[in-house]
C-alpha cells in the first residue's frame, strides 16, 4: 500500500513539475497578421456590398476619423454610369474639417488590388494613427497602415475641387440606401451620423429604388431609411420618382 502511494505522490509531483516549466505564451499573436486596412466612409460601411469586392466575408469595426485629418465626407466623386457618390473632399472658403465615422477592416491577398479597381478614380491616401479612433468595445489594430479613398481630377490634390451633383449626375436614393443601412448596422445613431457629417447634399436627388411606389417589396428597411433622411437630410423633400424628374430636371437637355 505505501508502494501504491509513494508511486502516485511521484506521478502527482511529475504533473506539477511539468505544469511549472510549461512555455509562457503570453503576448504571442496568431501568425500573418494584417498589414493593411481600409476606411470605409460610403458604400464600403455596407457589409454585403463590402463582401461583394472582398475575396471571403470581412469582419469591419465601427471608427471614426478626426476632424485633424483635414476632409469633409461630401457628394462629390461623379460615375461614369451617371450619378454622384459619396467622397472625401478639403474643406471650401467658410468651411471646417468634420469627423468622418465609418468601418475599418483588413485587407489580405488580392483584396488590396480588388478595392483599387472598385475606387477607381480615387486616391488611396494614408490615414495616421493618430487621426483615428475606435468606437464599441473592439480596438484598433496593433498594427498595420490604414488606408482611404478620395476622390480626385487630373493635375489636382486628392479632394480637391470635385464637381457637385447636377441634373445628370444625381444622388440616387439606390445608392444612398446601400450607405445608410450599412450605418444601421451599428444603429440608428451611427446611420444619422453618417447623414449629419455629409456634405453637399442636393435637390438633384432620384428616387431610383427597384417598385421605388412599393419599396417594402425589395426592401424591408426602406421605412427606417426614410424615416432618418425625412429628420436629417436637406433637400430629402425635393426627392423624386423617375417620371418627374426626367420632366422637371432633364426636360429640353
Amino acid at each position: 500500500m505505501r508502494s501504491i502511494r509513494v508511486l502516485i505522490a511521484a506521478v502527482l509531483l511529475g504533473s506539477v513539475s511539468a505544469v511549472a516549466v510549461a512555455a509562457d505564451f503570453w503576448g504571442t499573436m496568431l501568425p500573418d497578421q494584417p498589414s493593411n486596412f481600409i476606411f470605409g466612409y460610403g458604400s464600403l460601411i455596407n457589409s454585403a456590398s463590402r463582401n461583394a469586392t472582398a475575396a471571403a466575408p470581412i469582419q469591419a469595426i465601427p471608427v471614426r476619423v478626426s476632424a485633424a485629418f483635414g476632409y469633409v465626407r461630401a457628394w462629390n466623386d461623379r460615375s461614369p454610369s451617371g450619378f454622384t457618390a459619396l467622397g472625401l473632399a478639403r474643406p471650401g472658403p467658410g468651411e471646417k474639417s468634420m469627423t468622418i465615422n465609418g468601418v475599418l477592416f483588413p485587407v489580405e491577398g488580392n483584396d488590396m488590388a480588388a478595392f483599387d479597381s472598385r475606387e477607381a478614380g480615387y486616391a488611396r491616401v494614408e490615414v495616421p494613427r493618430a487621426d483615428i479612433q475606435a468606437v464599441s468595445w473592439q480596438g484598433l489594430p496593433a498594427q498595420g497602415r490604414i488606408w482611404v479613398y478620395i476622390p480626385e481630377i487630373s493635375g489636382k490634390p486628392p479632394g480637391v475641387d470635385l464637381p457637385p451633383p447636377n441634373a445628370s449626375f444625381p444622388l440616387l436614393q439606390s445608392y444612398i440606401d446601400v450607405v445608410i443601412e450599412g450605418g444601421l448596422e451599428y444603429g440608428p445613431a451611427y446611420a444619422r451620423e453618417i447623414i449629419a457629417t455629409t456634405t453637399g447634399w442636393s435637390r438633384y436627388w432620384l428616387n431610383d429604388r427597384l417598385e421605388a411606389r412599393r419599396p417594402w417589396v425589395f426592401d424591408k428597411s426602406y421605412q427606417a431609411v426614410d424615416s432618418l433622411l425625412a429628420t436629417s437630410a436637406p433637400d430629402f423633400k425635393d426627392r423624386l420618382f423617375p417620371e418627374p424628374y426626367a420632366v422637371q430636371e432633364l426636360h429640353g437637355k
